[in-house]
């Protein structure tokens, strides 16, 4: 378990099944996102039964917590384990109760430490929806660099194609 300030991150199970269940298959919530939403409980089940498996790993692929707040789950921040170079990709579901409070930022900044500390990992990127942004902003709070803007984004439950953005950060 990491704590901040304000929150503590928990490794994300199925103890979070009916939290994840209402913000995966949320179709407004994760308009702008690639991954998001699962179809149904049975997709975010299997998600959340590898989730809990990765934290077993010594060499996880990613790592998701749950993000609670006052023992409230606001969200969720993960990092996945990109191989060459090493470094980790961010990302983050917030419950839209939670948001506007930086949540998302003082998450995924621990989660960050975390990952430096235990696997060594001093390089992130992030992305999102050219229009997300609440989402730019959280990587402009974590003092990530813009990248570049391309198309092609797309959501799994929309036709349309989209542009995205993506920053990155380098640890000292």
């Amino acid at each position: 378990m990491l704590t901040t300030r304000r929150l503590r991150l928990i490794p994300l199970s199925m103890d979070h099944f009916p939290e994840m269940v209402r913000l995966f298959t949320d179709r407004e919530n994760t308009r702008l996102m690639v991954y998001l939403p699962c179809d149904d409980e049975e997709e975010v089940r299997t998600y959340l039964q590898k989730a809990e498996l990765q934290w077993q790993l010594e060499c996880p692929a990613y790592l998701d917590v749950a993000v609670l707040s006052d023992g409230a789950v606001a969200g969720t921040v993960s990092v996945e384990f990109l191989k060459e170079p090493l470094r980790g990709e961010l990302g983050w579901v917030i419950d839209p109760a939670f948001r506007g409070k930086g949540f998302a930022a003082e998450a995924a900044e621990a989660m960050m430490q975390y990952c430096a500390s235990r696997f060594g990992l001093k390089e992130y990127i992030a992305h999102a929806d050219s229009e997300n942004a609440a989402s730019i902003r959280v990587m402009e709070k974590l003092h990530m660099t813009f990248s570049e803007e391309y198309g092609g984004r797309k959501n799994r439950c929309s036709p349309e194609t989209r542009r995205e953005v993506r920053y990155h950060l380098r640890l000292p």
